[in-house]
């Protein structure tokens, strides 16, 4: 990333000091590194096409130790004059397989020999003899010391008094204690914050300043959408509050800084923060998201942003194999204050316009929101920059222009905290239930107005704002009053998470239900083109038509869509 040298100031201009190690022991798995599995035959090439200086990359003797330590000596100096990084292919051998089932077949018995023959332990041994500075007696110790070293650790690392594993039957739960840390911090280090003004000299925070921070005026009429303080501006506030509090606090993705931001979230803080802090990184949401976990091991707080959900399987195992691991793996001792945020799209065609929500809330070890208010955004994303855990932060494109409709006061100018895992009521009902996440609240009130004008059905429709954690309570107490349940997103209906809160509340009312919860999502097909998206996205009269067929009949109700038995049946063997 050429910033670091061009862009960046002061202390912070200058290459990574980072050395690359590669310990090519010319095997991966049962595959050879050369002219197998790879496309080069020297790993120390990759670094010609990186930067001007080729990484400075070189190759080196693994099995002579004064090699690797001249090469360290060398190297380290490099990085000291702020040239970094460094590439270092260090040549060496694997001698066994790689696992206890890996016979090596793939290789011959001669090939090991070969390599045996040359080993640098007892070929180093011979120079030092030749050399006078060892006898052989005194290698024969150091070898003898370190098998018993060995056998001791191993011996400790097996013995249940020593070394004991979790009582979960004394301690069930200790596991999942130790998940989350749950932990409320301003700021992960105690230093001066590095900023370019004080906030209040901010434009956008003077221009967010003049907005209407409640949608309607005293006469119920909606204010224009230019003078409305919107969601995205929820937010910015949250996020550069979060800035000028916590030193340690950088954000980055593609086109994070000048162009303000994936949906201009972040327009303001370019002039705010300095290039250290909120910077753009190259299209490779595996480094983005990799890099982020790495740093919060490091004891900092990070907001990755990768603009589109449909790109959370190009950071596939760092979002749901890393980052939810290591805070629990490390015994709760690492934190993992991470908010990656994930705008969740439409108009822009099968591969960006997909809501995998259900996807990230399906890993353990991530908490997972989804406001669809300026007031939830900004109270939800306080909280989530406030905690020390890892959070999957879903924004939908469909309303980040809207302003507050809900919570009466407006959205606060000051700093508050929405607790994750509490769903709202939007909107008070006593006939039927529906629970949405994300934009579909907006289609779900649309409906709920429609059931109480044309068919005299009172409908409390309940925003869940996140999904992981989540409080069912509520959920019951408006099922005693209503008897049922829809619940409605943007996920494709199969597999949603939707589904798992059907179950789950079956189970917990079921003498409360007057009728299965309904469960209307998108269909199960590639995202059509914009023109065509009425007939993929959950809308109003879906949730009609579903409510009128699977829960109560709604009176002259003309259904359009079918949602009988036999159409779910049909579905389902079609795979769509």
């Amino acid at each position: 990333m050429d910033q670091f040298q061009q862009l960046w100031e002061g202390a912070y201009k200058g290459g990574l000091p980072i050395i690359f190690n590669i310990m090519n022991n010319q095997y991966g798995m049962g595959g050879q590194t050369c002219g197998e599995t790879m496309g080069y035959d020297m790993a120390a090439r990759i670094g010609a096409g990186v930067n001007r200086d080729g990484l400075h990359a070189e190759r080196v003797d693994g099995y002579n130790p004064l090699a690797v330590i001249d090469a360290y000596k060398r190297k380290m100096k490099v990085l000291k004059e702020k040239k970094g990084p460094v590439l270092l292919d260090v040549l060496t051998y694997r001698y066994s397989g790689h696992s206890p089932s890996d016979a090596s077949s793939y290789r011959s018995k001669e090939e090991i020999e070969a390599w045996e023959a040359q080993d640098c332990i007892a070929s180093y041994g011979k120079e030092l003899i030749k050399a006078g500075i060892a006898q052989q007696e005194e290698l024969n110790a150091i070898e003898f010391d370190i098998v018993e070293l060995m056998k001791y650790s191993m011996t400790l690392a097996i013995d249940e008094d020593v070394s004991p594993r979790m009582d979960l039957v004394k301690h069930p739960e200790l596991i999942g204690d130790m998940m989350f840390s749950n932990e409320s911090m301003d700021k992960m280090e105690d230093r001066k914050v590095e900023v370019n003004h004080p906030m209040e000299e901010n434009p956008r925070v003077q221009q967010i300043a003049k907005k209407e921070r409640f949608a309607f005026d005293k006469d119920g009429k909606p204010f224009s959408k230019i003078k409305q303080y919107q969601l995205r501006d929820g937010l910015f506030e949250a996020i550069i509050d979060r800035f000028y509090k916590d030193p340690t606090l950088v954000a980055y993705g593609e086109e994070n800084r000048d162009w303000g931001g994936a949906f201009a979230v972040y327009r303001g803080l370019t002039e705010a923060l300095p290039y250290q802090r909120l910077f753009n990184s190259p299209i490779s949401e595996a480094s983005i998201i990799g890099t982020s976990i790495g740093y919060a091991m490091c004891g900092g707080r990070v907001i990755p942003e990768i603009m589109y959900c449909d790109f959370l399987g190009r950071c596939g195992d760092e979002v749901f194999n890393q980052l939810p691991k290591w805070q629990a793996m490390s015994g709760n001792v690492i934190k993992m204050p991470v908010v990656i945020r994930v705008s969740v799209g439409s108009k822009y065609g099968a591969q960006h316009s997909q809501d995998w929500s259900s996807l990230v809330a399906h890993i353990p070890g991530l908490k997972v929101c989804f406001p669809a208010t300026p007031y939830d955004a900004k109270g939800l994303m306080n909280t989530a920059l406030q905690g020390t855990d890892p959070v999957v932060f879903f924004e939908s494109q469909r309303i980040y222009d809207v302003g507050e409709q809900f919570h009466q006061g407006g959205v606060p100018e000051t700093y508050y905290e929405i607790p994750l895992g509490e769903p709202d009521v939007k909107k008070k009902g006593d006939d039927v239930t529906i629970l949405s996440v994300g934009a579909t609240l907006y289609r779900a009130l649309e409906a709920a107005h429609e059931l109480e004008e044309k068919y005299g059905m009172s409908a409390e429709v309940i925003d869940a704002r996140t999904i992981v954690p989540f409080d069912f309570e509520p959920i019951i107490a408006s099922l005693k009053k209503t008897g049922r349940i829809l619940l409605t997103s943007d996920a494709n209906e199969r597999g949603s998470f939707l589904k798992d809160m059907a179950q789950k509340i079956t189970e917990l009312a079921f003498d409360e239900l007057d009728a299965p919860p309904v469960v209307v999502g998108s269909r199960n097909w590639i995202t059509p083109a914009y023109e065509l998206e009425e007939f993929f996205f959950p809308c109003k009269e879906w949730m009609l038509d579903a409510i009128h067929e699977k829960m109560v009949p709604l009176k002259g109700h003309v259904v359009k869509n079918n949602f009988t038995n036999a159409e779910m049946i049909r579905r389902g063997k079609l795979g769509v």
